[in-house]
This record gives C-alpha cells, structure tokens and sequence, in this order.
C-alpha cells in the first residue's frame, strides 16, 4: 500500500499515524503540493480531486479524504468503538472536524506558516471560528477524557493534527486547560512527540 502525501499536512499525518498505531505496513510518498504536485495527469488518474491523502492498495483501488481513509484501515480495530452510538459519536466528531474545525484552525495556520502572513491579515471570521471549535472542544473535554468516551478512537486521532499545532495558526491554547490536557494524553496514545 501507497500513502500519497504531504508531511507538513494534518490531514496526511492521521493517515501516518493510524498505519503506525496499527502497524499497517506502508510505503509514504511524499508529494509536495506547492510544486503543484497534486496536478499531474498520473496523480488525478488515482484521485480526480487532486488531493492529498490518496491511498493506492497493492490491488489497483485508490481511497482519498483522510476521515474516509482512517475509517477505512481501522475497521475492526480498538480506534473505533465497537458500541453502535459510541462509534456513531465517533463519526459525528469526524464530520464535525472536517467542516466546522480544519476550515479555521488549519487555514490559519497555513496562511501564517506557508504564506508567511502577518497575524494581523487572518480573515476574523476564520479567526472567530476556529476559536469557537476550540471553545466547543474544550466544553466537551471538561468532563469526557477522549471525544467518544474514555478510550481513545479515531475522533481523537482527526481533531489531534491541526489541535496539537493550532498555536502556528495564531490560536492560544493557554486558556484551553482541558485541550491541553487531552493533546498530551492523545500524543502518548500515538506515540507522538510532543508538539513544539
């Protein structure tokens, strides 16, 4: 199995780390999207978006959108909870990350660290939003130790890859004492350092 992606990517890292937690045997190409890398006829011949991850199996068959990806090569395994409504959750967090956290949290952090933008020129409302995921994080995270229940799942491992380094993004963490709590719990599960 191919992982395609880009290492500075969240959203490639969750398709990493899941294959190392679960010692899922892999080979990662590493595709630089600056370069436009994402664009050449042999890529959008895998995946038509044109996205990292995209994951090419030994068999032919190609799998993009990392939520999609993790879902798929932890089937079976603890990272999803066997409980119906506990895995349920668990989706529910997954589609959450995707539309109302990564939009804000990794946007800004990409237009500050690869842009080389001034905190000052963030769009507000991307600014405003992230804050409210993180507010929404943080409530949750006051009286649950993971966000499907007590034992980490793949809800832990999606909202981990832009929560870890949303500081890069111009967000203060210092005020979120439960997050804080739950990225160091949720990088020794991974096996993860810790993040700068």
């Amino acid at each position: 199995m191919k992982v395609y992606g880009d290492s500075n990517s969240g959203n490639c890292l969750k398709v990493k780390w899941v294959c190392d937690k679960l010692a899922v045997p892999y080979q990662w190409v590493e595709v630089d999207t600056s370069k436009g890398e994402t664009r050449t006829p042999q890529f959008l011949a895998m995946n038509g978006a044109g996205q990292v991850p995209t994951v090419a199996f030994d068999d032919g068959r190609t799998l993009a959108q990392s939520n999609a990806i993790i879902r798929y090569l932890a089937r079976d395994s603890a990272l999803i909870p066997r409980d119906a409504f506990a895995a349920a959750k668990m989706d529910e967090w997954l589609f959450w990350e995707q539309y109302s956290h990564e939009p804000y949290i990794a946007v800004c952090r990409f237009q500050l660290v690869y842009l080389g933008k001034d905190a000052s020129e963030l769009d507000p409302e991307k600014v405003k939003r992230g804050y409210a995921a993180l507010d929404r994080m943080e409530r949750h995270l006051a009286t649950s130790r993971f966000f499907a229940g007590d034992a980490a799942s793949l809800a832990d491992v999606s909202l981990l890859a832009y929560t870890r380094v949303a500081h890069e993004g111009g967000f203060d963490l210092g005020r979120y004492a439960a997050i804080r709590r739950w990225i160091g719990e949720a990088e020794a599960f991974l096996g993860l350092p810790k993040a700068r």
